[in-house]
């Protein structure tokens, strides 16, 4: 299995259950998985059978080449799942649209709308362009399932685990309910509102916007800060109920990462609560 440095922790942890190794392919200076990065790889180790391209990194919102990748993976005869579980939700907004270019042609990809999606913890959705390998792989047989119409769409037969509750209906009555539009314009507030922030920071004399904000991540610096200056700050302002803002490394260096996922969030507070208590150069 083949992914960037960047990706997800669980990418690890599922190969290790699959007992597959996991080969890391070199990203861009800005952080992406590219294409021509991932077919100096592919032509040198035969084994890789599947790629794993980000759709929004947890740590900076970083969206992978998903349409230069998916081609050369499927050259090579691998499969492509996109890991949308933060960032996917943004499809459903205009602004940020074409970053997932090539999302279309890639063999699988989840999105966990218990993230940005508004739904109540551990609803999670896996889409599959072709479900019938997803079936041929995991479909569990047994005397008292074989019962089962296997030519109607069950998801059983979808993924390893077999019983399961209903955690999409909270969703889909909200979608039902609300409609797309209210979606689209709550995941652009958040867009927008990372956006504002980062300008703000960008322009703060004693801050350091480390990264452009793809989706609604937001990645900065205090210089002169240690380490230990950025988690008294952050468990301070935790404490208080002021902001979440919580320490994280960027580039292997200590950051401070802000996300988004509340189009309730006012960017004016944000920013108000950096300029007052950011101050100090101990963080104290």
């Amino acid at each position: 299995m083949a992914c960037a440095s960047t990706a997800h922790s669980s990418i690890t942890s599922a190969a290790r259950l699959l007992d597959m190794d996991v080969v890391t392919v070199e990203i861009d200076e800005v952080g992406h998985l590219t294409g021509e990065a991932l077919e100096q790889v592919l032509a040198g180790d035969e084994r890789i059978c599947a790629v794993v391209v980000s759709g929004g990194t947890t740590n900076a919102g970083i969206v992978d080449d998903i349409a230069g990748v998916v081609p050369v993976a499927h050259r090579y005869g691998a499969w492509v799942h996109v890991d949308g579980a933060y960032g996917g939700a943004a499809l459903t907004a205009p602004s940020a649209r074409d970053r997932f270019a090539g999302i279309e042609q890639a063999d699988s990809f989840v999105v966990d709308p218990h993230k940005w999606l508004f739904a109540p913890y551990d609803c999670c959705a896996l889409l599959y362009r072709d479900p019938r390998p997803a079936a041929a792989a995991h479909s569990q047989h047994a005397a008292y399932l074989d019962q089962i119409d296997r030519g109607e769409s069950n998801p059983s037969d979808l993924a390893v685990h077999l019983t399961r509750r209903a955690r999409g209906l909270p969703l889909w009555y909200s979608l039902a309910t609300h409609g797309t539009d209210a979606y689209t314009a709550a995941v652009e507030r958040c867009l927008a509102t990372a956006r504002t922030v980062a300008r703000a920071i960008d322009a703060a004399e004693h801050l350091e916007l480390l990264l452009e904000p793809e989706l609604s991540v937001v990645v900065f610096r205090r210089p002169g800060w240690t380490p230990e200056a950025y988690q008294r700050w952050s468990r301070r302002l935790a404490k208080e109920g002021t902001i979440l803002c919580v320490p994280t490394a960027f580039r292997g260096q200590p950051a401070l990462r802000l996300a988004f996922v509340n189009p309730e969030t006012d960017p004016a507070a944000v920013i108000a609560v950096l300029s007052r208590t950011m101050l100090e150069p101990d963080g104290s």
